[in-house]
């Protein structure tokens, strides 16, 4: 049954009644935190997403993606708090009411100037494969950090290691997901939470980027980054125009991360550098790896278990900290037990967790 068209139907069907219902289950518990936690997952799921467009299709080792995040999420910063105004009488002459863009608008303009970055940083990388590829990739993602790090002087554009703090949230048909939100039906009132709300946004663009994912995938686009990634040489003798279809992939996939980015900032209403860091782009490229590269299901599992699975491990953590008298840290102890069950998974299951039906000779040898 699960392979005809009504038990596939099905299938959806319940999968996208439990994804619905799954944050009102866990905020009747009491505790919004789990909530919070499939908020940060869906956003990684986000990242991955992107990041398999860069890697999974194409075939680039990309140790920076994290820098198209930031650079999404400081687009809407600046574009949505009042840095900007309090800094430079001008602007705030020019808006006396601050700057307020729309969030759609801003999020067209985030990722198109991700887009632009993505292949402003992966033009000199052009000739480059594997591991050079990775550690050019890497320091550009280092060098956009420490180039935000340092813009509160001589001029203050990016306030530096303080970040940047009061950002808007966002608006959806007139309901702000930043604040509670009551639902009157009858004699049933329920009040959904903000990171409840949040949690609806991030998966109506996590569906979005897998449907665009897809289509992308069996597009000619795709099947192009598909050929490039088994064998270059040959698919620039059979015409293809690698140098284009590389910067076409690096913008693509940052402007995965610029969308991100945006909702990031909404959600946490705040950003800084340290949020940025190059543990981050490892983890993203972990979560494309461990879940299956080239593969969106295997990718999103990926990204839900590297995500949730921190969270998990603390339940753990702590009581093996008692055992040993205080010895190991909680978080050292954490970061071990992620780590051993990183090697565990990649030891039993080299191809992923849920790898691609055909990966292509590249990556069976």
């Amino acid at each position: 049954m699960m392979n005809t068209k009504t038990g596939k139907l099905i299938v959806f069907l319940l999968a996208g009644a439990a994804l619905l219902l799954l944050p009102i289950l866990l905020q009747a518990t009491g505790s919004n935190s789990w909530v919070r936690i499939l908020d940060i997952a869906l956003l990684y799921v986000l990242l991955a997403l992107g990041l398999n467009i860069v890697v999974g299709y194409a075939g680039l080792l990309d140790l920076g993606y994290i820098a198209f995040f930031a650079v999404g999420a400081y687009v809407f910063a600046l574009l949505g708090s009042p840095h900007l105004t309090d800094t430079f009488p001008a602007i705030k002459a020019m808006f006396p009411e601050g700057i307020h863009y729309s969030i759609w608008i801003v999020m067209i303009v985030a990722a198109v100037i991700a887009g632009i970055v993505g292949m402003i940083l992966g033009a000199p990388t052009l000739k480059l494969r594997g591991d050079y590829l990775a550690i050019i990739t890497l320091g550009f993602g280092e060098i956009i950090r420490i180039f935000l790090l340092n813009m509160d002087r001589p001029v203050n554009i990016t306030n530096g290691p303080k970040g940047i703090s009061q950002i808007d949230t966002i608006s959806v048909f007139g309901v702000d997901l930043g604040k509670r939100f009551t639902v009157e039906l009858g004699d049933f009132t329920y009040t959904f939470q903000p990171v409840t709300l949040y949690y609806y946004l991030f998966l109506f663009f996590v569906i979005l980027a897998i449907i665009i994912s897809y289509r992308l995938q069996d597009s000619r686009i795709g099947r192009a980054w598909m050929a490039i990634r088994e064998d270059e040489i040959a698919a620039k003798a059979m015409g293809l125009n690698t140098r284009n279809l590389k910067l076409l992939a690096f913008g693509m996939g940052a402007s995965f991360g610029g969308v991100s980015g945006v909702l990031f900032a909404s959600f946490q209403r705040f950003v800084s550098p340290e949020s940025f860091s190059l543990m981050e782009s490892i983890m993203v490229v972990a979560m494309v790896v461990l879940g299956g590269i080239g593969h969106i299901p295997g990718v999103v599992l990926g990204a839900l278990l590297l995500a949730g699975l921190p969270e998990l491990l603390r339940h753990v953590a702590h009581p093996l900290t008692a055992m040993t008298d205080g010895r190991l840290a909680p978080e050292i102890l954490r970061q071990l037990l992620i780590a051993l069950a990183m090697v565990v998974v990649m030891l039993i299951r080299p191809k992923g967790l849920w790898p691609a039906p055909e990966h292509g000779k590249s990556l069976s040898k």
